[in-house]
């Protein structure tokens, strides 16, 4: 079995390494265990199953509707909305519009799946006002990283449907598992600024005149068709009206109105964002293939269940399994993104987390927590370099501005790893459907 794993690592490395495309890289380490170890078995034959039955998953079919809303919504004038909506309930709480990335990326995260998406599109607004309103430039771009990996984690999630497909489970269970995570570390977010701006007021500029009722509750018009959005998708999906797939449906067409009342989108605009959004899902697609037939190879060689056995000899408390996997894949996020993190581990790893006592769901806002650090952690950061576009900053300060974005969610795993229910309560509540 040494010699297996071995060459597994071994030619993982040297293909990922290479620079190719990794769902290329996952196929031709699996051809290599198979030709090495399995030379009987029809390797090309059971890369043919495996991307059949990856591409006819029904449960997938969310996954390129919520990619094509989120492509859509980034050329309208949400972010503008966000702003204006928000800025006049914030100016007299501790940390004042500073909390406006946190509340933006929260709200757009809920008609988003995607953490890239979310920080570009909130974050193009607010990072340059908030800037040029005086505020601390590593604050607002620190808060801008964390806040938007939330995209990830509040539902709809593209990470939790690639998860919930290869882990066989719910996927709108998964959705409802996330939302008292996503909302329990937006607060956490709004908490840090609000002490960071108590003990420091000159991190958050000058106080901004006083806002009447009125004007406050006028300002919500702005956030009225997000609202809607939100509603319509979420709503449905939660009240048992619609499943993932046909919420997906009715928030592109939703979304394509707003685009459309707002004179921000026209035909070309509506071709361009469905491009974009067949690219992205056949870069997801090839990964997901090349990560089952990868799967099933190393299942067939007996590796996770070698892995599992050996680990669980070591007698070690479940929440010191959790500290260890937190470590790898911590490392793992400095050198890979997030979706090939999850597609090359989860095999080994979630059966370990089972045999740890914790569940198929618990474990998915795990791992969905973890990519999120991923995405912040560098040289690999996708959410880092979406900033530094955004800003012009150099990558070493918006990394340092960062960093305790990742600790408050490094925290937080420890937190759940420790009381699992904060995961299982809503579903629990909600029936578990």
């Amino acid at each position: 079995m040494g010699k297996i794993i071995t060459t597994l690592l071994g030619l993982m490395t040297l293909l990922l390494g290479s620079g190719i495309w990794i769902g290329i890289g996952l196929i031709g380490t699996g051809v290599g265990l198979l030709e090495l170890f399995r030379p009987q078995m029809p390797a090309l034959k059971l890369i043919a199953q495996q991307a059949w039955n990856t591409v006819v998953s029904p449960e997938l079919l969310a996954l390129p509707l919520f990619i094509l809303m989120a492509e859509i919504l980034f050329r309208t004038r949400i972010s503008e909305a966000l702003f204006t909506g928000l800025s006049p309930w914030l100016r007299r709480v501790p940390g004042r519009l500073s909390h406006l990335t946190v509340m933006g990326c929260t709200l757009f995260a809920s008609v988003c799946g995607s953490s890239a998406a979310t920080t570009a599109t909130v974050g193009r607004i607010t990072a340059k006002e908030l800037i040029g309103r005086g505020y601390n430039r590593d604050l607002v771009t620190g808060s801008l990283a964390g806040a938007g990996t939330l995209g990830f984690l509040i539902p709809p999630s593209t990470i939790m449907i690639i998860y919930g497909v290869m882990a066989e489970e719910s996927i709108l269970r998964l959705f409802i598992a996330g939302i008292l995570p996503g909302f329990l570390l937006a607060a956490a977010y709004m908490g840090y600024l609000g002490i960071r701006a108590w003990l420091n007021p000159s991190l958050v500029g000058t106080p901004p005149p006083p806002t009447t009722l009125w004007e406050k509750l006028v300002a919500l018009k702005d956030l009225g068709p997000l609202l809607l959005l939100i509603i319509g998708v979420i709503g449905s999906m939660y009240g048992g009206i619609a499943s993932p797939t046909e919420a997906a449906a009715v928030g592109v067409l939703a979304a394509m109105g707003i685009g459309f009342m707002q004179r921000t989108l026209d035909l070309k605009g509506v071709l361009v964002a469905a491009r974009q959004a067949a690219e992205s899902c056949a870069m997801i697609g090839l990964i997901m293939i090349g990560a089952m037939f990868l799967s099933t190879v190393i299942g067939y060689l007996g590796v996770p269940r070698f892995i599992a056995s050996e680990i669980q000899s070591w007698g070690m408390p479940p929440f010191m399994l959790i500290v260890v996997l937190l470590v790898f894949y911590v490392i793992l996020g400095m050198v890979m993104e997030g979706l090939g993190i999850i597609v090359m581990t989860l095999p080994i790893t979630l059966p370990l987390a089972m045999a740890a006592g914790y569940d198929k769901v618990w474990f998915g806002i795990f791992i969905v927590i973890v990519v999120e650090m991923a995405q912040i952690t560098p040289p690999v950061g996708f959410n880092l370099t979406v900033i530094q576009r955004l800003t012009g900053d150099s990558m070493g300060r918006i990394t340092r501005a960062a960093m305790p974005f990742f600790f408050i969610m490094s925290a937080f795993v420890l937190l759940i790893a420790w009381f699992p229910g904060i995961v299982s309560l809503v579903p629990g509540m909600m029936g578990g459907r």
